[in-house]
């Protein structure tokens, strides 16, 4: 099998997962260049991992042979990338958020789909095994109607974390704790209960960080299917605590905190996973995890693109994810009923 040639753009914190994980599958993936604005950074990766470097964005381009781009660049910085990786043909994986607003978020998508290249986008949650599992059990009706779906993300951040130029800034990064950490538990909520249909709640700075955006979130949601539930997200919790969604369904409870999962169904059976050793990017490390999940996400980007098919998160679904957060910090800002739009 030909492998899928892919060039890297981005070589700061968030390369380390998804260089590991294409080592892992350089029997099917070949990194044909790597690259990063900054000599410093190139410098510092090619001492940790065996794969060519490239100086501009445009050696990457101009290079027939690679088939995809895998874009790990701050947000602010995507769609200017991506439109011109879709303009050279090339598939995009694109690292969270797709950008810092939806209105470009929407653009992104839009320019991939007239190239009529293939765009994923990296929210790894989706490939957890116990999280898979329970797709599964919603999938085939085991669980019966969803009734109640409440989502707590309670992590921690130190003010050292924010006080890096830009994190935390509406101008960067798009938001705070919703579009930059609870992204993925928001994602992974809305792929197994569905879309909400209105929000309301409050989004606020508190005392604990200094920052532009917001560090904490608490809001009431109703499901389209007529469920309800709260979302709570947070990284002022000291010292951090793994992402919890829990289902209340006709059949079951089910209780998916972090990498482990139970489902207590009303049979008295129990199904259970147990949880990764790995403190899981909750606390003042966010890069303490494994790579198996963003392996995952690059083995199912690469077989989409051979096969012409979908990734399992399109740019179309991750819209839906960026679609509640603007309601979220709608109904925080007015301290009114939000509608999520469902386009």
């Amino acid at each position: 099998m030909t492998k899928l040639r892919i060039g890297i753009v981005g070589l700061g914190m968030a390369v380390t997962p998804h260089a590991r994980g294409l080592m892992d599958l350089a029997d099917t993936v070949e990194v044909a260049h790597a690259f990063s604005p900054s000599a410093e950074r190139r410098a510092a990766f090619a001492g940790r991992f065996p794969f060519p470097l490239a100086d501009s964005l445009d050696a990457i381009l101009d290079d027939r042979t690679v088939d995809a781009v895998l874009v790990l660049t701050p947000a602010n910085t995507h769609l200017d990338i991506v439109r011109r990786c879709a303009d050279a043909g090339k598939h995009v994986l694109l690292e969270k958020p797709i950008e810092i607003t939806s209105a470009r978020a929407e653009a992104v998508v839009a320019v991939c789909r007239a190239a009529g290249v293939t765009l994923g986008i990296v929210l790894q949650h989706r490939f957890r095994p116990a999280a898979m599992t329970l797709a599964g059990e919603i999938a085939t009706g085991a669980l019966g109607e969803i009734v109640g779906c409440s989502t707590v993300i309670r992590l921690w951040r130190p003010q050292s974390y924010y006080d890096e130029p830009g994190r935390g800034s509406f101008a960067r990064d798009g938001g705070g704790v919703l579009i930059s950490q609870g992204i993925h538990t928001l994602d992974l909520m809305l792929s197994l209960a569905g879309p909400i249909a209105e929000v309301a709640g409050s989004a606020l700075t508190s005392p604990v960080h200094r920052m532009e955006t917001e560090d904490m979130v608490a809001a009431a949601v109703r499901y389209a299917n007529g469920a309800i539930g709260t979302i709570d997200a947070t990284t002022a919790a000291y010292p951090g605590f793994p992402e919890r969604i829990e289902l209340i369904a006709r059949n079951a409870t089910a209780s998916l905190v972090g990498t482990a999962l139970q489902i207590a169904w009303h049979d008295g059976r129990r199904t259970e996973i147990e949880p990764d050793r790995s403190a899981g990017g909750t606390g003042a490390d966010p890069m303490a995890f494994p790579h198996d999940y963003h392996r995952a996400v690059m083995a199912d980007f690469a077989a989409a693109v051979r096969a012409g098919g979908k990734p399992r998160v399109t740019g179309e679904e991750a819209l839906k994810v960026h679609r509640l957060i603007d309601a979220l910090i709608e109904a925080g800002r007015t301290g009114e009923r939000v509608r999520v739009r469902s386009d």
